[in-house]
């Protein structure tokens, strides 16, 4: 039995187009909720000082009902922009205002 060289099939002449996988498309949307959600949560904080400035003296619950977020995000974002030096609490939990320092 002889073997035959095989020849090369020659590639049909059409412009090659990228397609994406499953993976890729997962990864893109991944991607892309993770910034859309860390956008937002700056533009919460972003509000949350803005309403500071014009109320200094409000509290969690009427934060998280301007800003559109849960007690508990209001309490996170509060933490994340105190940490940061943004943002300052003066005086007893009860009875205190916020300075916005920037």
């Amino acid at each position: 039995m002889k073997h035959e060289a095989r020849r090369p099939v020659p590639e049909p002449n059409v412009e090659k187009t990228m397609v994406k996988t499953r993976a890729e498309t997962r990864v893109e949307s991944s991607v892309e909720s993770r910034v859309k959600s860390r956008v937002k949560k700056r533009s919460s904080a972003e509000k949350i000082m803005a309403y500071l400035v014009a109320n200094p003296t409000a509290t969690a619950h009427e934060l998280s009902i301007v800003v559109n977020l849960t007690v508990k995000g209001i309490e996170w974002n509060l933490k994340a922009l105190t940490e940061s030096g943004r943002l300052r609490h003066v005086g007893p939990t009860k009875g205190g205002h916020w300075e916005v320092l920037i």
